[in-house]
Formats: C-alpha cells, structure tokens, sequence
C-alpha cells in the first residue's frame, strides 16, 4: 500500500490554479523527486501534501500506517531563520514538538535518539554551539537532523542543497542516499538539479506545461528529461 496517494490534485493559492489534475503515490522505501521550472508549483504541492495549505480539488491520503506526525520536513530557509539564535542541540531536539503533546519536557528516549540523529549527521563537535554561527551546509545537516526526530518512515526536503558549494553539496547528496537505502526512509524531495535527480531518485515527478509520473528509467526514456539535459541521458 502506497504511504501517500494523491489523486486528481489542483493546486494554488490566492485562488490561482497552478496545477490540475495531478496523480502520483510514493511507496514505503522510495526516492521521489520532483523537479519542474520556476514557478511551476513544486513547493505549493509539498505544502499541500503536508496539510499547511488546503487542495482546490483532489485528494490526498496516507496510508501504511503513516501520519503526519510521522513526516520530517526540511524546508528552505529564510534569512532570519539562519540567524536563529538557539543551540544546535535545542535545534535538533525541537524535532519532536509534534509528538509531545502537552509534555512540557523532552523524554530519555527523545534524548538519545537526538543525540544518535546528531552523530550520524557528523555534529557531535558541534552540540553546543550556536546555530548562527554555523555554515550554510553545517545548519543544513542540523535541520536534517532535526527532521529525523520526527520520523524513521518519510521525509520532505525543499531544495536541500540550495546555496551549497559543490563539496558540500555532495556531501549533503550523499547523506539523503544514506538514510534512504541502508535506513529505509522514504525521500521525496525538491530539486532544481535535474542531474542529480536522475543520478539519486528511483521515481520523478515533473511538473510545469508537461507533468510526468513514473520511474527514472520510464523519465528517461520519455523525451521530457532531453528538454533540461541538453538531449543526452543522465547515468
């Protein structure tokens, strides 16, 4: 049974459409991106998929014992969120606000598993210090982190390398290949990177004047990937 099933989706804000008639399921152990031009909707679909905006038609469901509780999102960031003047340890331990409740403390549990979520991003040196003042691919592994304490199932990721230089950029990549095929969580991210795309994701969905479904090799083979890889297939 598929974790997200979205049927017959429109999409907008404002009272604008943007999308019509959108279909797609993500499966329990899937690599979804989707990719698409400026503008063309992808990050109004994650927030309607995360229920902070509502569908102008269409329906979304969850399945396989999912809950939005159980979703770890990773969104951009704005400028006055990258000044947030927290530790990196309160930031990764606020991953779990959705799941205490009126609990007004953090359980052993919750507690280890930040820590574990802190050492398997590589910021075990880095605990105590201020989120500010960590660089940009730095903040993003926290951020990662922190989404972690949400769930062990299924994560959204907005543009996950966006402003990080190609090291970092890899490094990031390859974290989110990590979690995905030796953890088993279920990815479904933004990108602009079409390459990248076709190097990591097992399923695209292209959105924008021409939509797309299926796996990567079905993408591939489509012709729609020639318009954004200059006509050679990525491998």
């Amino acid at each position: 049974m598929a974790l997200i099933t979205c049927q017959d989706l429109s999409l907008g804000y404002d009272g604008r459409e943007i999308i019509r008639g959108l279909s797609f399921e993500v499966s329990r152990g899937d690599y979804l991106c989707i990719v698409g031009e400026n503008g063309s909707g992808k990050s109004t679909l994650m927030r309607t998929v995360l229920g902070l905006q509502p569908p102008l038609g269409g329906l979304i469901r969850l399945g396989d014992g999912l809950s939005m509780r159980e979703i770890g999102y990773l969104p951009q960031q704005t400028p006055i969120q990258r000044d947030f003047p927290a530790s990196v340890w309160e930031v990764v331990l606020s991953g779990f606000e959705g799941s205490c409740g009126l609990r007004p403390f953090y359980s052993r549990a919750e507690k280890q598993r930040a820590t574990s979520n802190i050492r398997s991003m590589g910021l075990e040196d880095l605990t105590r210090r201020c989120y500010r003042e960590l660089s940009g691919g730095q903040q993003q592994r926290v951020l990662l982190a922190r989404a972690l304490c949400a769930t062990d199932k299924l994560l959204f990721l907005d543009e996950p390398v966006s402003g990080l230089d190609p090291r970092v950029t890899t490094e990031m990549y390859r974290l989110i290949e990590q979690l995905n095929r030796e953890n088993g969580i279920t990815v479904i991210m933004i990108s602009h990177d079409i390459a990248a795309a076709l190097r990591y994701a097992s399923h695209i969905l292209h959105i924008g004047d021409t939509v797309f479904f299926g796996t990567r090799d079905a993408y591939l083979g489509s012709g729609i990937s020639s318009l954004f890889t200059g006509g050679g297939d990525e491998q």
